[in-house]
């Protein structure tokens, strides 16, 4: 059966003080028994003393100097003299044990007898019966014994006094014990307490809640407290951080998961897509080796294995670009940017495709800025500009604007291009999927402009959304959470 440790303290502390108690009144009752046995034995020693000293006072006033002859013929009257001048009844015995005097009681117990005795040959002894003292010394005549004297004192003063004491330490010792073990529980109580608080701590931390509070003690129970609560919280953060790493280890997994689904339809996808450039160039080289010397076939197939090839080309980058998402969100590098510094760098890095084919820039770049990755920024700017290039008509134009609204940036691209069908605006975010494909050839289109952007967006915590399409042309807003300067 488990104990509390308040009732151990408490057992403890009753059985201790009760010992205390009872040790301290054994001890001081003994001392005075002890002391009180002092007082008599030398006040009955002195009484002796001068008995003999007395008793040789009459011998050398008598005539007869005969001992023996004093005690028989005037030994009543000697004990008289001496009750008189001790005020302590008495008997005297000659040098055979007979009695000279008046008896104290009527008989003699054998225990006085066997006494007497023992006071006979020249020794001093008393004997103890109840509250009554038998006091026997030798009465001498220089170192010649003559015989014996016996003093009856009570005992009953002395027995009074000290039943008295054991009363009052009775009483005295209960006060205290009592006094003595309130405080003492008290005491040890907030001990008892604090530790049980520990052990209540421990229980929740072994059941998993970590949220633990401090034991404002100056002792070693509440540097134990403190301990424990330090204890507690690096368990917690420990935790935390390996729920963590289960939360990246799943969300890697997942990802794994995803692209292992995705990889099919990307690597169908890429070859139907690579598959057409192909066999167009298979299809005139073909051609060139049946007609080898027909200039002009030799000029269009130039012109256009020229045009698959850049198609290629752009497609293969475009992929790489791709498959450089498929990575953890951990490995891009956040920092603070200006977004309309990254817009400017990206229009002029564009500014000699424009030219090209007659497209005017108007621009309206109000200062903003996020958090985000430099490159990824850059890769959604350029791939949506060079849709808006790609798919415009002929000497359009093209408008760009950054502004801040609900704590977010906002970047929006507008052309006067092509439009997107209303039944087809739902799939322009599909890897591989193209509007026009014979604009998209012709441009070196490859329909992954709009994917790339969106994945590399949401790797920021951005959106790519179509605002707008029709015969007017094409708008698409790109949004990230501000930052404040």
């Amino acid at each position: 059966m488990k104990i509390s440790i308040k009732i151990k303290f408490s057992l403890f502390l009753a059985v201790l003080l009760l010992l205390v108690v009872f040790f301290l009144s054994v001890l001081v009752l003994q001392g005075i028994r002890s002391n009180q046995q002092n007082q008599y034995e030398q006040y009955l020693s002195q009484q002796a003393k001068l008995a003999n000293t007395y008793f040789i006072q009459r011998i050398l006033s008598e005539e007869n100097k005969v001992p023996q002859t004093f005690l028989s013929v005037k030994g009543q009257e000697f004990a008289e003299q001496l009750e008189v001048i001790s005020g302590l009844s008495l008997v005297l015995y000659n040098s055979q044990g007979e009695r000279v005097s008046k008896k104290v009681t009527d008989t003699e117990s054998d225990n006085i007898k066997k006494t007497l005795d023992y006071a006979l040959n020249n020794k001093t002894a008393y004997l103890t019966e109840g509250n009554s003292l038998y006091y026997l010394a030798p009465l001498r005549i220089g170192n010649e014994q003559v015989g014996v004297i016996q003093f009856y004192y009570s005992l009953s003063g002395h027995q009074g006094f000290y039943n008295n004491i054991r009363q009052l330490f009775i009483y005295i010792g209960a006060g205290l014990f009592i006094l003595s073990f309130f405080l003492g529980y008290i005491y040890y109580n907030s001990f008892a307490t604090g530790i049980i608080k520990l052990g209540q701590t421990v229980d929740r931390i072994r059941e998993g809640h970590y949220e633990t509070t401090v034991l404002k003690r100056g002792d070693e129970i509440g540097k134990l407290s403190q301990g424990i609560h330090t204890m507690s919280g690096q368990i917690s953060r420990t935790l935390q951080e390996m729920e963590a790493e289960q939360n990246k280890l799943k969300l890697a997994v997942d990802k794994l998961s995803l692209l292992d689904q995705q990889q099919k339809q990307f690597i169908g996808n890429v070859t139907h897509e690579f598959k057409t450039p192909l066999t167009s160039i298979k299809a005139y080289l073909d051609l060139l080796e049946m007609y080898p010397d027909d200039e002009q076939l030799l000029q269009t197939a130039i012109t256009n294995m020229k045009s698959e090839t850049g198609r290629l080309y752009e497609m293969v980058d475009k992929v790489l670009q791709l498959s450089a998402l498929e990575k953890y969100d951990f490995e891009l590098k956040f920092e603070k940017l200006a977004v309309k510094q990254a817009v400017e760098l990206v229009l002029n890095s564009l500014k000699g495709r424009m030219d090209k084919f007659g497209i005017s820039l108007d621009t309206e770049l109000g200062e903003a800025y996020m958090e985000g990755d430099k490159d990824s920024l850059t890769i959604v700017l350029i791939n949506l500009l060079d849709n808006a290039i790609k798919y415009n008509k002929a000497n359009g134009s093209i408008l760009v604007k950054t502004y801040v609204a609900s704590h977010r940036v906002h970047i929006e691209i507008s052309d006067t291009g092509i439009g997107i069908p209303e039944d087809l605006i739902h799939k322009v975010f599909e890897p591989f999927y193209t509007v026009d494909k014979n604009r998209a050839r012709e441009n070196g289109g490859a329909g992954l402009g709009l994917s790339l952007a969106r994945k590399h967006a949401e790797s920021m915590g951005g959106t790519v959304e179509l605002l707008n399409t029709g015969n007017e042309g094409t708008s698409f807003r790109i949004s990230f959470p501000a930052v404040m300067n």
